[in-house]
């Protein structure tokens, strides 16, 4: 097969990128770290910095002094060259961030959007996302790239949201359309558990793991798929709609898709949840509060969390023998709330019910891991369209 030889336009643009991936994963460097970090030499160092600073791509960001040897000139990513924002979609509040290159979050905003109606959506995404930005100190049209959490998922072929009949105003034929229009950046919209997992993957603890589950419960069951490094969205959007698996120790629920509810959901989802504690005399206003009391309950409370742990190790023994994954991230904040010893429980149950034996680990991502991974998707992509075309034709 005939190769093509590097050029030093292509050498060059490979060099730059490389250099800037290491100042965004290492923080400031000098030229002399850069330089070793790359193989490349001090001259060659110093003259990529130089086309990066003239591009804005990087800045100084002070000196190595108080380190042995002389004083050095330290480099960092211009994060201002840039900013994306991530939204976070309930039927109960839209939650926005803005974030600049490097990732930092520079503004946030919640909307309570509690009995909204079915029109305005376009007009309270608006709001949530100028929110964060008037919060960040930018006007709307600083942003690169806006990507936007739901549940359910968009269907390809048709453009409209399938799997969340509990989401209001986000079913109009045209919907993506008239947000993309009245946002007037590049526009991303992905299911909620998805976004959760690539955060995952970008900066959790599957950043190791090719093969993974995401399991989320709030008061919706759903899971994220990721296969060989890939993201498995399905046909239509549906790929991780766990919550409608028939599963044992439920009725069999036909016509899910009207009900919007299945096997797993009845197990394992947030009513169930409220009513298991109810029925061993645990009162809480929310599945998460159930969970919490649970921890803190001997007795009642330890049949509480062995019964949770039971059903979603029985959902989860199914997934398994289908997907076999090295790692199950389990997240959202029913199951977050049972802490490491819901995590055991779950660990122990399900290595009595599947023959594989991945890990399994609590999510770290802290309390919204869907708008953290809305945030990295839309860096993903500004990156590379900053990286590759923001700096000055190499010659």
């Amino acid at each position: 097969m005939a190769t093509t030889p590097g050029t030093p336009r292509l050498l060059r643009a490979m060099n730059d990128r490389a250099a800037l991936d290491l100042l965004l994963s290492n923080g400031p460097l000098s030229r002399t770290t850069l330089g070793n970090l790359t193989g490349l030499s001090k001259p060659t160092a110093s003259q990529l910095l130089a086309r990066l600073e003239a591009a804005h791509l990087v800045r100084p960001s002070g000196t190595t002094a108080g380190r042995p040897g002389p004083n050095a000139q330290l480099y960092e990513i211009n994060g201002g060259i840039a900013y994306v924002a991530g939204l976070d979609v309930t039927p109960a509040r839209i939650r926005s961030a803005v974030a600049d290159l490097t990732g930092k979050v520079v503004g946030t905003y919640e909307l309570p959007t509690p009995g909204r109606s079915a029109k305005g959506t376009v007009d309270r995404v608006l709001k949530a996302i100028e929110g964060a930005t008037g919060e960040a100190g930018l006007n709307l049209d600083r942003l690169h790239r806006v990507s936007i959490g739901t549940p359910g998922g968009f269907d390809p072929t048709t453009g409209r949201l399938r799997y969340a009949t509990h989401l209001p105003g986000w079913h109009a034929p045209h919907l993506l359309d008239e947000l993309a229009a009245a946002i007037g950046v590049p526009l991303e919209v992905e299911n909620d558990v998805n976004l959760a997992a690539i955060a995952e993957q970008r900066v959790g603890h599957a950043q190791d793991s090719d093969n993974f589950v995401l399991l989320w419960g709030e008061e919706g069951i759903g899971a994220a798929i990721v296969i060989n490094g890939t993201l498995l969205r399905g046909a239509t959007g549906g790929a991780g709609e766990v919550a409608f698996l028939p599963l044992p120790g439920t009725p069999l629920v036909r016509n899910v898709g009207r009900n919007n509810a299945g096997g797993f959901q009845e197990l394992a989802g947030g009513e169930p949840v409220l009513q298991l504690a109810r029925e061993h005399g645990l009162k809480a206003r929310t599945p998460e509060a159930a969970i919490a009391a649970a921890l803190q309950t001997e007795g009642a409370g330890d049949a509480v969390l062995t019964e949770f742990a039971h059903r979603l190790a029985v959902g989860l023994a199914a997934i398994v023998a289908v997907i076999d994954p090295e790692l199950i991230v389990l997240a959202g904040g029913v199951i977050t709330a049972g802490g490491e010893r819901l995590l055991g429980l779950v660990q122990d149950e399900l290595a009595d019910l599947a023959v594989p034996r991945p890990r399994l680990l609590m999510t770290a991502l802290g309390t919204d891991p869907v708008l953290a991974g809305a945030l990295q998707s839309a860096l993903s992509t500004t990156r590379d369209e900053v990286f590759d075309t923001a700096g000055p034709p190499i010659t």
